[in-house]
């Protein structure tokens, strides 16, 4: 019978008092970080459980994996979001496929301090970050001392934690290519490319703009965010200053068909007035009208592999960043 692991055998491997593990396990100010972080691994080693009242139900699975989805401040509703539903769809279905459970954090990291504390006290098996958002240098820190974590996102320069993505520049050269070979001259740009991901994918544009002998305009970039509405906005500033395009590289799904719908509300027609392209390949651009062209992402075998590397890290493996290949998606709104 496995013995059960009390606060007197943690609080004698910290060499503190019994008092201060108490203290420090409901995360007491009266006790220095420092101090809490040490005795939140050596509960987290011993299987003590933080949380005494879990359901027993979780005890039973192989494993447990939380998912954290980090965001900039002010950015809103990203679990309504039709890609991140997906990408949890491909870690939940991974995850059922060798009997894992997983739950989606209420954190919302914002500094080092805060992803620490998020990874030592939690006991799943390990954490999927999904997007580094402005957390890249901090989760560089992270990575110093915890393992137990990947994230999904485009590979950054001096990375140091393990991630899954595609080549973001690779798929934004080849989004802008695919309108350049059906003659496009006047490509416009609609992302926030203070985004990681997304200013990746900017850069494979403008490369792609230069090697197809095509000028890059910065009149043609539009800041748009991951909202449908803030694309049709776009969409009208651009056509308000009497900016001419006769494209839209959408850096998401969701942005490429809220400047389809920007475009119809003023009138006119895609791809015959305007081609657009979209990136992921979400299901809705399957079913939208006209059918979305856009580079895929498959979210799917990203689920399977964020959650094999965690279980296989668990039992003493080495985690290793991966890219996935992209595909362009040829449906109407382009043309071709």
């Amino acid at each position: 019978m496995v013995k059960s692991v009390r606060l007197e055998d943690l609080a004698t491997s910290a060499g503190v008092s019994i008092a201060t593990v108490s203290r420090a396990l409901n995360d007491s100010p009266a006790v220095n970080e420092q101090t809490k972080r040490r005795i939140w691994k050596l509960a987290r080693e011993q299987g003590y459980g933080f949380r005494p009242n879990m359901p027993s139900a979780l005890d039973r699975a192989v494993a447990t994996i939380s998912i954290v989805i980090p965001r900039p401040q002010g950015r809103e509703g990203w679990l309504q979001d039709p890609f991140f539903l997906e990408l949890l769809g491909g870690i939940g279905e991974a995850a059922r496929e060798i009997k894992c459970d997983f739950l989606v954090s209420h954190a919302i990291p914002q500094s080092y301090d805060d992803l620490s504390k998020l990874i030592a006290t939690n006991r799943s098996d390990g954490v999927i970050f999904l997007g580094q958002s402005f957390l890249h240098d901090r989760l560089n820190r992270l990575a110093e001392h915890e393992n137990r974590f990947i994230v999904w996102g485009g590979q950054l320069p001096g990375q140091r934690y393990p991630s899954v993505g595609t080549d973001n520049i690779r798929g934004g050269r080849r989004a802008t290519a695919h309108l350049a070979r059906l003659g496009r001259k006047r490509i416009a740009f609609f992302g926030d490319t203070d985004a990681p991901e997304i200013g990746q994918r900017f850069d494979g544009y403008k490369q792609a703009l230069e090697q197809a002998g095509l000028e890059f305009d910065p009149d043609l970039v539009s800041a748009a965010h991951f909202e449908i509405e803030s694309a049709e906005t776009a969409v009208d500033a651009l056509l308000s200053q009497g900016v001419k395009f006769d494209a839209i590289f959408g850096s998401s799904d969701t942005i490429a068909l809220g400047a389809i719908r920007g475009l119809m509300n003023r009138g006119m027609s895609v791809p015959d007035d305007v081609a657009v392209i979209g990136y992921d390949d979400i299901q809705l651009a399957r079913y939208s009208r006209p059918g979305l062209t856009t580079i895929r992402q498959d979210l799917s075998r990203a689920g399977r592999l964020m959650v094999s590397k965690l279980i296989n890290s668990a039992g003493g493996g080495e985690m290793t960043s991966e890219r996935l290949p992209t595909d362009v998606i040829v449906r109407e709104s382009c043309g071709a």
